[in-house]
């Protein structure tokens, strides 16, 4: 069989370093950041008279010239402070309620594994080899709690950090903005990087430090090690699904009352500081699109991560106890940190943006870039990582692979994400025909918009499934469930760039906001709205990325579960395992009907609020008289943490009620339903309002002729484009996004309960 080339001592540095590196790149870019100062500091050192324009020398551009900086600069700083206290004030009101869940389940996880031996301390024969003596299941349900609030943990903190560092680059990004666009692209991206760097090195830091800390107990019971670390991931995602849900109902609850009172009926500008619930929206963007998706990638690559471990520690590596090739996975990561550092370098140092027309390409070449040395860097890690051959756990068998099939699964699941992104983007993009023909459907109103945009999105799906669909048959074909567990890995291996390009947006949007309640001119909006229709384009892009990392998680941990579960086969053919399957896949529409719901909910009463303030607050529409910002901010939080519960209660529940009740073979039906029908409205709810809120910007910008035929902006087109994109923001922002963590939750949920399913589960066919 042989041996890996890379020694386990050598292995035991490599991770942490990489991890290591990876936070002290994320400081190094957030210092950088932190040099745009947000005090008028050379205000005093300039006479009025002089050329050296309120202090500051020749460096502001001339539109600039005849504003007071002092002022500008000091009305940034107010409004970033109160769009960070709005996300920090809520973002602690949702981790308190979330706290008490994560409290509760643990203690569940503990009962449930616990019981499985009747709490016995004895040791007890190992699940895949009976000749073996494992750790008892009590220690399995005291180390698989203890995960899981690691992983809780970890999550709940990168989400949190991510929201704090886009809250604390929005404002300077504003400002770099006067300097022009390739200044504000660079505070913005190197922000994203802070987010992509710290996410990615905490968690395979984290995950390293638990391997070895478990392995002091655990010794060689490699089995019972792997299985109890699974709680990591199932603590990431379920952290994940309230951050996006309860996220995603506050930014849209804002964004739509804002967009529909104030576009529509008032006719004022994105971000006018009169709109009563422009805070809340600006707010939202970090909670939402920074925090939730922060957490939601966390936990693809936690699980990624432990469905491969899982895999790993009953084929050979486990059984041999290889302990390079059995962290195979954290070296990949460990690899991508050192990728998308020199990739990162190429969009902040090696580069530079002059044109507005510069910056979607940008984003792009830090794509292809973090893919082409990644492939490099994948050869590199397998060749030396793992033995020349070995085998991999197949359904009860032990299946011979060869270190290039490895390989191969870890690069398809790496270019497939990278043509995901691509297809993702040019449905989405507005450069792209799909988008321009969504906004010349306009001419005709709001429906013929609203036809055109469902058409794009259900058309947009098309190619990512083919491309989930060659990775998966390759990735199988040559290791097995490992293989796909490695290929979601190798989607997720560029984590830090993805995160980098998909928090540089709503950085940019925030900016955008920011300049126009601080009233700088026009150029410098123009400028940020060419900086956030890119960031528009990225976001979705990641999503994409999300969507298809989580078909294949989940795939993967729903062959760890039907193996642990010691189910022979699943037939679709036995009722038990069909009716599985068909309320599966009814529960992605249950999902999103609550979350929709929701935000329509919240929207109402955002929409009341900010009419009720503009025909009561006497001055407001003429700028004499301040909006109540606060109000507005009260209703989208109370709104989400109310409406979150009940969405997370049905996706936490379900595998514990169908697994107790139905058994193993029913929920593994679930689970394939959910998968198959989840990806399909993930991919297109979120492409569908991508591509209506760039056709809207499409006409904002009138960069082209027939753009200029539908604008400007309040004509009838533009107002249609606005309805279209009102109702595609639920879709792209709060349902599409949480789907996926729907779809890998209720997987990695019922790997982790299987022991428990697999004594006791199926109570009701026992009983009949």
């Amino acid at each position: 069989m042989g041996e890996a080339v890379l020694s386990e001592m050598a292995t035991e540095i490599v991770v942490p370093v990489c991890a290591v590196i990876g936070i002290a790149f994320s400081l190094v870019q957030w210092v950088l950041v932190s040099r745009v100062k947000l005090t008028s500091e050379r205000h005093a050192s300039g006479g009025s008279g002089s050329n050296s324009k309120n202090g500051y020398s020749d460096y502001l551009i001339e539109e600039e010239e005849g504003i007071n900086d002092h002022s500008v600069v000091t009305k940034c700083a107010d409004i970033q402070t109160a769009i960070s206290e709005g996300a920090t004030s809520f973002l602690f009101t949702e981790y308190q309620y979330v706290g008490i869940f994560m409290i509760a389940f643990a203690i569940l996880i503990f009962l449930f594994l616990g019981s499985v031996e009747g709490f016995s301390t004895k040791s007890q024969p190992c699940t895949y080899d009976k000749e073996k003596a494992c750790k008892p299941a009590l220690a399995t349900a005291i180390f698989s709690t203890v995960s899981f609030l690691l992983g809780a943990v970890t999550s709940v903190l990168s989400g949190f950090l991510g929201m704090k560092i886009a809250t604390y680059a929005n404002a300077r990004t504003t400002l770099e903005a006067r300097k022009g666009v390739g200044k504000a692209f660079i505070i913005a991206f190197r922000s994203g990087a802070v987010m992509g760097f710290l996410l990615a090195a905490n968690g395979l830091l984290v995950l390293y430090i638990a391997i070895n800390l478990f392995k002091l107990y655990y010794g060689d019971d490699w089995e019972g090690l792997f299985e109890a670390i699974t709680g990591y991931g199932l603590g990431g995602s379920s952290m994940a699904l309230f951050g996006r849900v309860g996220g995603g109902i506050y930014t849209k609850a804002a964004d739509v009352g804002a967009d529909l009172v104030g576009k529509v009926e008032r006719n004022i500008p994105e971000d006018d500081p009169r709109n009563p619930a422009v805070i809340a929206d600006n707010v939202g963007d970090n909670v939402g699109d920074i925090a939730g998706m922060g957490s939601d990638l966390f936990g693809s690559y936690a699980e990624s991560s432990c469905a491969a471990l899982v895999v790993a520690s009953i084929s050979s590596f486990g059984v041999n106890h290889e302990f390079t090739a059995m962290l195979f996975p954290l070296l990949i990561s460990s690899v991508g940190i050192l990728v998308c550092l020199i990739t990162t370098l190429f969009a902040t140092d090696f580069f530079e943006i002059k044109v507005v027309k510069e910056i979607e390409p940008a984003l792009k070449k830090q794509l292809i870039i973090s893919t082409v040395l990644m492939t490099v860097g994948i050869a590199i890690v397998t060749l030396i990582g793992v033995p020349s051959s070995f085998t991999i756990y197949n359904f009860g068998t032990q299946k011979d692979v060869k270190n290039w099939q490895l390989f191969l699964c870890v690069s398809v699941g790496l270019w497939a994400g990278l043509i995901i992104g691509f297809v993702t983007e040019y449905y989405t993009s507005n450069a792209y025909s799909p988008v321009q023909d969504v906004a010349d459907s306009c001419r005709t109103g709001a429906a013929t918009n609203v036809i055109f945009g469902l058409a794009l999105g259900y058309k947009s799906v098309i190619i990512p499934i083919f491309a989930i669909a060659i990775s998966i048959f390759v990735s199988f074909s040559f290791a097995a469930m490992y293989g796909i567990a490695v290929a979601a890995l190798g989607m997720l291996s560029t984590i830090a760039t993805g995160l980098a390009i998909d928090a540089y947006g709503p950085i940019s949007d925030n900016a955008g906001g920011i300049a126009e309640m601080a009233g700088m001119s026009h150029r410098i909006r123009e400028r940020t709205d060419a900086l956030d229709a890119a960031g528009n384009t990225t976001a979705a892009i990641g999503k994409g990325f999300a969507i298809g990392s989580a078909a294949l998680v989940s795939l993967a941990l729903f062959g760890a579960f039907v193996s642990r579960a010691a189910i022979s086969t699943v037939d679709v053919l036995t009722p038990k395992v069909f009716i599985g399957l068909i309320v599966g896949a009814m529960l992605p529409y249950w999902f999103s009907a609550m979350t929709m719901k929701s935000v329509g909910s919240a929207a109402l009463k955002m929409v009341e609020e900010v009419r009720r303030q503009f025909n009561t607050i006497p001055g407001l529409m003429e700028g004499h008289a301040r909006p109540d910002y606060s109000t507005c901010v009260k209703i989208s939080t109370d709104a989400s943490i109310k409406e979150m519960i009940p969405p997370g209660a049905l996706v936490m529940l379900t595998p514990l009620i169908v697994g107790t009740f139905f058994g193993v073979e029913t929920l593994s039906g679930v689970l394939a339903g959910a998968l198959v029908s989840g990806v399909q409205i993930a991919i297109s709810a979120s492409n569908t309002g991508g591509a209506w809120d760039n056709a809207k910007k499409y006409i904002e910008a009138g960069a082209s002729e027939h753009a200029r035929d539908l604008g400007p902006k309040g004509s009838d087109p533009h107002k249609a484009a606005v309805i279209g994109d009102t109702v595609g923001d639920p879709l792209k922002d709060t349902s599409g996004p949480s789907l996926n963590i729907l779809i890998k939750l209720m997987a990695v949920e019922s790997l982790v309960f299987a022991p428990f399913f697999a004594t006791h589960g199926g109570l009701l066919f026992k009983i009949f």
